[in-house]
């Protein structure tokens, strides 16, 4: 499992139960960039591309006054975290920044003002297509990824010796897996071994392009749905 604690320990957690042994082996370290000023507002909804962008408004979102703001999120998993917090009015996309981008100039009107809450490497311009249908867009960038450059010493031995898959929840920790698997001398071992068990054809893209030998994807871009093919 390459994805960052805290949601490791939970999916760890989540795998024992289902009879598996699962090795722990955080590729990125998410450092938090700056927070929202609840006084910089009011929104008419937030957006979400991640649930860590959660973390930006984690000082003043227990406050229930916030939680009648819509949030509009990317896929389940941002979704439910939304949920998880307090909100009321969540909608997935169950998709990509472009659906995200669909379904919120479907539900709202412009020159509606719109909190983005943002990593600092994004996939697509969720905020210019927004920006271009005339709504106003505060993007703010919450949090960073620090990647690691090889892969750590559990996951090392267990490609060296057996294992029987790899969980990728983003594109990111997949490519950044790639990187760190060659640069620990263990691509090989990484592209033919393991069964890639990916949140979605967007973060199994990079693994193709390597030559992964097995590769499955999730019915749904949920984490229960990547469970669901760990069988």
């Amino acid at each position: 499992m390459t994805r960052p604690q805290p949601s490791a320990a939970d999916t760890a957690m989540a795998l024992r139960a289902r009879g598996h042994e699962p090795i722990v082996a955080a590729l990125l370290e998410m450092e938090l960039l700056s927070e929202v000023d609840p006084k910089t507002g009011p929104w008419d909804a937030i957006l979400l591309t991640s649930a860590n962008g959660l973390w930006g408004i984690c000082t003043f979102a227990w406050n229930k006054k916030w939680h009648g703001i819509p949030v509009f999120a990317v896929g389940d998993i941002s979704a439910k975290a939304a949920r998880d917090m307090g909100f009321a009015e969540v909608v997935s996309a169950g998709g990509n920044v472009n659906d995200l981008a669909k379904l919120v100039a479907a539900r709202l009107k412009p020159p509606a003002r719109l909190l983005y809450l943002a990593g600092e490497e994004r996939s697509g311009d969720l905020a210019g297509a927004l920006r271009a249908k005339n709504f106003e867009v505060d993007l703010v960038v919450v949090y960073r990824f620090l990647t690691a450059q090889l892969l750590p010493q559990p996951a090392a031995e267990a490609l060296a010796a057996e294992i029987d898959g790899v969980l990728h929840f983003s594109r990111a920790s997949a490519e950044t897996f790639l990187q760190a698997a060659r640069n620990s001398k263990l691509l090989d071992a990484a592209l033919t071994k393991p069964v890639h068990f990916c949140l979605s054809e967007n973060v199994a893209a990079p693994l193709r392009e390597a030559g992964a030998a097995q590769i499955r994807v999730a019915a749904r871009p949920d984490e229960a749905a990547l469970l669901e093919l760990c069988v």
